[in-house]
């Protein structure tokens, strides 16, 4: 048995967040029907040129796609009146719904907050924006870097003291998609003792705060906080002499003491606090590490016990042994061979995620979820006919 068997979630979402947390649902045994609007594609596959693709190439691209897995695919014009009224009788019978669009325009096409638990109260909505549903920005445009901007966040990535830097993968977006998937699942819990659902409103620019909670901890007056950059001696990425790189994290005491001495920089031992000569430590400290080849400094560091580890590139880290052991790295069957994914990062004993299936095309699952709607053979055949 899956951990979240017998939950039904109505997916509306496009975007990073909403979609990882619809995937993280799925993983978890939730069965995710995935709304996909035929203009919103059409407008997707012209503009990445996927319109010139066979319908195996697309079906081999979807496959690719991570967040998209584990989910029921139904193709239908959210817009029109038959397409609404389909969709009205799904979310019926649903015990979740996620979109992410900006406030507002889920109400314009029939299906905001107010009308959907009016057609069923134990609906938990769950809305994943950039900026929420109240306040000044809430009906702002944007994406992960202008949430993590508006947090403060963004000014404390990067290593440059003066210059914020993006931060090279989506912070914002993943953050937002787990609390997301916190707060649907409270909501769950909720219910169970209300009888109702409840909205769920998931700020990006919320979750971002997040990032700068150890600043304010460590900083009761933030002005005089630190610059940002790793300064620490104890701590660094070295290029080592093969023009790889590793990173090492020795910032309690026994572990500073045993990495210096052993790169052989024992003079460093009592030195660790001494902040004026950090930029020389780290000098002599890197003039080490580039002397030898990485796959022999990761050997030394092993032995000796440190806190260390190769900066692994995106491929190294899908062939990495602990990875693949871990379950996080794995190869799914698709059209024209298999296509390697994430695997779910929620480990449960009892009730582990179970993941097969790459995703499947766009609206593969119109027709089987419209039957179980009580839509006949020729029903199905009209709704279908429309997005032609």
């Amino acid at each position: 048995m899956s951990a979240l068997a017998g939950l039904k979630v109505v997916d509306f979402s496009k975007f990073l967040p909403g979609p990882y947390c619809t995937w993280l649902l799925a993983d978890l045994g939730a069965e995710v029907i995935r709304i996909e609007n035929p203009r919103e594609l059409g407008k997707q596959r012209k503009v990445f040129g996927w319109d010139k693709l066979s319908d195996e190439e697309n079906a081999r691209l979807r496959a690719h796609d991570i967040f998209a897995r584990g989910k029921k695919s139904v193709l239908i014009d959210p817009g029109s009146d038959d397409g609404r009224a389909a969709i009205h009788k799904l979310i019926e019978s649903a015990d979740i719904l996620v979109e992410d669009y900006r406030p507002g325009v889920m109400a314009s096409m029939g299906y905001g907050w107010p009308e959907m638990t009016a057609l069923n109260p134990r609906l938990i909505y769950c809305s994943v924006t950039l900026c929420g549903q109240t306040g000044p920005y809430a009906r702002k445009p944007g994406h992960d870097p202008v949430a993590l901007a508006i947090a403060g966040a963004l000014s404390r990535i990067g290593d440059h003291p003066d210059r914020p830097a993006f931060p090279g993968v989506p912070v914002a977006d993943l953050l937002s998609g787990s609390n997301a998937v916190i707060g649907v699942l409270a909501a769950v819990i909720a219910r169970a003792t209300t009888g109702k659902g409840q909205q769920v409103d998931i700020a990006m620019s919320d979750s971002s705060l997040a990032l700068i909670a150890n600043i304010l901890s460590r900083n009761p007056d933030v002005a005089k906080a630190p610059p940002k950059g790793m300064h620490r001696a104890d701590s660094g990425i070295w290029a080592c002499a093969d023009g790889l790189y590793l990173v090492t994290t020795d910032m309690e005491p026994r572990y500073w003491r045993i990495f210096v001495e052993t790169i052989g920089l024992s003079e460093l031992a009592d030195r660790q606090m001494d902040r004026a000569g950090w930029p020389a430590m780290k000098e002599r400290i890197a003039a080490v590490i580039e002397t030898k080849p990485r796959a022999e400094w990761l050997a030394i560091l092993e032995a000796a016990g440190t806190q260390f580890a190769p900066v692994l590139t995106v491929a190294e880290a899908l062939d990495d042994p602990h990875n693949h052991a871990r379950g996080m790295v794995l190869d799914l069957p698709a059209p024209g061979g298999t296509v390697r994914h994430t695997g779910c990062p929620i480990k449960l004993s009892d009730t582990p995620a179970a993941v097969t299936d790459a995703a499947r095309p766009a609206g593969a699952d119109t027709a089987a979820v419209l039957a179980t709607l009580g839509y006949d053979d020729a029903q199905i055949a009209a709704l279908e006919g429309k997005i032609q």
